[in-house]
């Protein structure tokens, strides 16, 4: 009889028992942020802690930065995340591998998720691939802004999940205009160029095999990528990029 006494009160204690919280709570979309050059007008180390400080803020993401992109020759590496975010122009440093180039078209072609941000299209001029990747991409000598100022982006697909209940906002960064290229894109925010007296795309998305991609041309520096709007298009970019919706 004690004994069984016992074991009811055991078995009671375990059902009444409070479950973690870890145990219930989903787990973070794991973003791989790589940096580490770009031209000198624009600081890298400012712009990614920006990123990584805007996305953290959405308390969805766990953020690690890496300033070597030869962390693309590890195609392991890649696997541990959900979406690699590339704030990068490889303005010093050598191109990639082939290995490396390779591993990245896979990891998105596989399902994975990639974010394209300001000048980051324009790295890697001799992988045609990659403008690809970018949907849209800058090309020097060609692609441009006009001086960095204040300008009205406009909210071009307010259904979208990205851009649901954004609505058009004042930004101070560079306007980017006349990115190259003509893949299929789903374009999300623009803006009215004076340079190039035409509307910009600042913002869309693509798919890509299995994986998706989204492209935000803000982020001249750390003030430009803390404007709420922009900070939100981020945040909900880098995780449709990862995982195909916003919750």
């Amino acid at each position: 009889m004690r004994s069984s006494l016992v074991a009811l009160i055991g078995l009671a204690s375990f059902s009444m028992a409070p479950v973690s919280p870890a145990a219930d709570a989903p787990q973070k979309i794991k973003v791989l942020i790589v940096t580490g050059d770009d031209v000198a007008v624009h600081p890298w180390h400012e712009v990614s802690q920006a990123v990584r400080d805007t996305l953290l803020a959405a308390g969805k993401f766990d953020v690690r930065v890496c300033e070597d992109p030869h962390i693309f020759d590890s195609a392991v590496a890649l696997k541990a995340y959900d979406v690699v975010f590339l704030q990068f122009y490889n303005a010093a440093l050598p191109t990639l591998s082939d290995a490396a180039k390779q591993n990245l078209l896979d990891y998105v072609k596989g399902g994975k998720g990639l974010c394209i941000s300001h000048l980051s299209s324009a790295s890697f001029k001799e992988w045609g691939e990659f403008r690809q990747l970018c949907g849209r991409y800058w090309v020097m000598g060609q692609s441009g802004h006009g001086p960095r100022g204040v300008f009205k982006a406009t909210i071009a697909d307010k259904d979208n999940p990205i851009t649901k209940g954004l609505t058009d906002f004042e930004t101070d960064d560079e306007l980017y205009a006349k990115l190259q290229g003509d893949a299929p894109i789903h374009v999300l925010v623009t803006a009215a160029s004076d340079w190039s007296k035409t509307v910009e795309p600042l913002a869309f998305t693509l798919d890509y095999g299995k994986g998706r991609v989204f492209h935000e041309a803000f982020g001249h520096d750390g003030k430009a990528v803390k404007t709420p709007n922009v900070g939100t298009l981020i945040q909900r970019g880098t995780e449709w990029a990862a995982t195909g919706k916003v919750e």
